[in-house]
C-alpha cells in the first residue's frame, strides 16, 4: 500500500491502490464508509495511538519501520509490487520538483528506488493527495520564510 505525502496527519493511506491477497482491497473490505471514516484516520494517527496505548514512546515503532525500509531498499521489489518511501520529487504526480514526498516506490535491490507512475487516484483520494501535497507547501514556505528565502 501506498502512503502518499508528508508523514503527518495529512498523509493518505491509498487503500483504493492496496491490494489483499491479489485482490483490490475495496473489494474484500467492501465498507468504503469504514475505509474512509475509520482505516484512514487510524493510519494518519497511528504514532500517536502507539504512544496513548503503550504509555511510552513510539521510538520501537518506528525503528522497527526504518529496519523494514532498508530491507525493501536492498531487497528487489517483486513484479507488480512497490513499496512507500519518500523521496526527492521529479515531479511525479504533479508534485514540484525538490519536495520530500511519499510515493510508491519500487527498489532495485542497490538501495535506488523509482516513483511507480500512473496510478489513479478517485477523487477521495484526490482530495487527500492534494490535501498532504498542500500542507508540505505551507511547510516549505514556512522554512523558506525562517531561512530567509
Amino acid at each position: 500500500m501506498t502512503i502518499w505525502g508528508n508523514h503527518s496527519n495529512t498523509q493518505y493511506p491509498d487503500f483504493t491502490n492496496a491490494r489483499i491477497k491479489g485482490k483490490p482491497a475495496p473489494e474484500v473490505i467492501t465498507d468504503r464508509s469504514w475505509l474512509e471514516n475509520t482505516f484512514v484516520p487510524q493510519v494518519q494517527t497511528r504514532g500517536a495511538a502507539v504512544i496513548k496505548a503503550r504509555g511510552l514512546s513510539s521510538a520501537m515503532s518506528a525503528a522497527n519501520g526504518a529496519l523494514d525500509h532498508l530491507k525493501s531498499l536492498l531487497t528487489p521489489t517483486p513484479a507488480g509490487d512497490w513499496v512507500s518511501a519518500a523521496v526527492v520529487s521529479k515531479g511525479e504526480y504533479g508534485v514540484p520538483p525538490g519536495l520530500v514526498f511519499g510515493y510508491p516506490c519500487r527498489s532495485d535491490g542497490k538501495g535506488n528506488l523509482t516513483v511507480v507512475e500512473g496510478l489513479k487516484l478517485d477523487p477521495f483520494g484526490q482530495q487527500k493527495f492534494q490535501a498532504t501535497l498542500q500542507e508540505l507547501l505551507e511547510e516549505k514556505a514556512a522554512v523558506g520564510d525562517l531561512v530567509g528565502g
